[in-house]
């Protein structure tokens, strides 16, 4: 077992080291186990925050982590939702992509820890069966020199790119003998679709009986897991965009990133959750954000994550919930008036005057003076 197959657990020698340690999933279930543990937080993190790393990785055994994947996969399974399988596909490979980056140096070399932790473009390429189709445009003898530009062949860019908006459009982009060039970023962003594709391959799981063996071993964490998913507020469409009618937790957020600080990954979602909720698109989003420390780049991914072609928009969390992340501190009382962010945000428009301003149009006006 390497730290490698911990940090890349969809690679098929992970799944090899899985099978070689022998363990029995349904006994460490039932022995419930720190890996199971793990598996819950690593759906959770995925539901919440876009993203399936540990908030504290000290704590966890290098086993631990690897067997938590197979864990959090039983859990997506049993939760019976395409929108939380497409949601825990995409944050696994947000995670494995910024693991990716995390291993190539400044200077673009390809290894910069140690051989038994981090993994090299080639070889997911390769793992990813996509060897063949994507060629650098200029090899370099001086690995530090890795290539800025790749090309793609034109069926693998159009299969990848599918649902990534119009500047993946093939009309927009630079072909050339049946191949479309991109750019470093831009192939992160085609394997990071990849990813997604190949850790949604087989969920949910067939055959499990959802009363007995070990899915009534997680029931616990499957009624917490199922909490958050239901945590739906029942307002109606809202395409208004009025800050200073946005509760209080949200409106810290942004204050919070406004004053340079960045923002935690569960805070970052939230924020994102009820600034697409409200009607706002993820254009408008960076232009409200412009003079925080969020970044576009950043945005985009979140607007995109929350708004995946094939799940639901999810909203943001509960004030409850927030409550337990330290984000809801419940001011002035306001769970008296609504228990929800979005809930909230409507009671405060229709209890306001019709003279509101719209931001957008604000700002419309604004960039024509």
């Amino acid at each position: 077992m390497t730290p490698r197959d911990a940090r890349y657990p969809f690679l098929a020698a992970a799944r090899e080291t899985v099978t070689e340690t022998g363990v029995d999933l349904g006994t460490l279930v039932a022995n419930d186990e720190p890996a199971v543990d793990r598996g819950r937080e690593r759906v959770e993190r995925a539901l919440l925050a876009g993203r399936v790393d540990a908030e504290t990785p000290d704590e966890w055994r290098l086993e631990d982590e690897l067997l938590s994947y197979p864990i959090a996969r039983i859990l997506v399974s049993l939760l019976d939702s395409p929108a939380a399988v497409e949601k825990y596909a995409a944050a696994e490979a947000k995670t494995a992509i910024e693991r990716l980056k995390d291993d190539l140096d400044t200077a673009g070399s390809e290894l910069r820890s140690t051989p038994d932790a981090s993994l090299d473009r080639a070889t997911l390429i390769a793992e990813l069966g996509l060897d063949g189709a994507i060629t650098p445009e200029a090899d370099t003898p001086q690995p530090a020199a890795a290539p800025e530009w790749f090309w793609i062949e034109v069926g693998t860019y159009l299969d990848l790119a599918t649902g990534l908006g119009d500047d993946w459009r093939l009309v927009n982009r630079e072909l050339s003998d049946g191949q479309v060039r991109v750019d470093r970023e831009e192939l992160f962003r085609l394997l990071r679709a990849a990813i997604r594709r190949r850790v949604a391959e087989g969920l949910p799981f067939e055959g499990l009986d959802k009363d007995e063996g070990i899915a009534a071993e997680l029931e616990a964490e499957l009624t917490e897991l199922r909490r958050l998913l239901s945590e739906r507020t029942t307002v109606g469409e809202i395409d208004f965009v009025a800050r200073e009618l946005f509760p209080p937790c949200i409106e810290n957020l942004l204050q919070k990133a406004e004053d340079g600080i960045e923002l935690e990954a569960i805070e970052q979602f939230t924020l994102m959750a009820f600034l697409t909720g409200i009607g706002m698109d993820a254009d408008e989003i960076v232009a409200f954000c412009g003079e925080s420390s969020l970044d576009p780049e950043g945005i985009r991914y979140q607007i995109e994550y929350l708004q995946a072609d094939r799940g639901t928009q999810y909203p943001p969390p509960s004030c409850e919930t927030l409550s337990t992340y330290g984000i809801c501190h419940n001011e002035d009382d306001h769970w008296k008036v609504a228990g929800h962010p979005l809930a909230y945000y409507q009671h405060q428009l229709e209890a306001t005057d019709d003279d509101l301003v719209d931001w957008r149009e604000q700002a419309a006006v604004d960039d024509s003076e």
